[in-house]
């Protein structure tokens, strides 16, 4: 798999960057917005790599092991690091989401909320 997948990282700042423009590769029409990114995205590379063995694998644990030759344990290690880290993708989007709802309805700063976020 080709590690470019992920999400690049701001150079300015090291924020994950967003798409904001889709292009026609026929007509070459691009639309812009902010569109919505799939959190499956924000994950490593080696975690969307061994996902998509595992989705391939038709999510059997016993094919990915015949296929990749990893033993069970460490398939399964592999798995529940992989549904930790797409918890906390989650965690952090819902807190995200929450600071910026108490942001809109005026409960905090705009600096605060920046700060909040931040430290997510």
């Amino acid at each position: 798999m080709d590690s470019t997948r992920k999400s690049p990282d701001c150079p300015y700042c090291g924020a994950p960057m967003r798409t904001a423009v889709m292009v026609c590769d026929r007509c070459e029409v691009e639309i812009r917005g902010r569109f919505r990114q799939s959190q499956f995205s924000r994950l490593p590379a080696e975690d969307q790599e061994f996902l998509e063995q595992y989705l391939l694998a038709g999510f059997s644990i016993k094919a990915l092991a015949e296929e990749s030759g990893l033993g069970y344990v460490a398939i399964r290690n592999r798995l529940d690091h992989l549904i930790e880290t797409y918890r906390r993708l989650q965690a952090n989007e819902e807190a995200k989401r929450a600071i910026l709802e108490r942001l809109a309805k005026g409960e905090i700063t705009p600096a605060a909320a920046a700060k909040q976020i931040e430290r997510l």
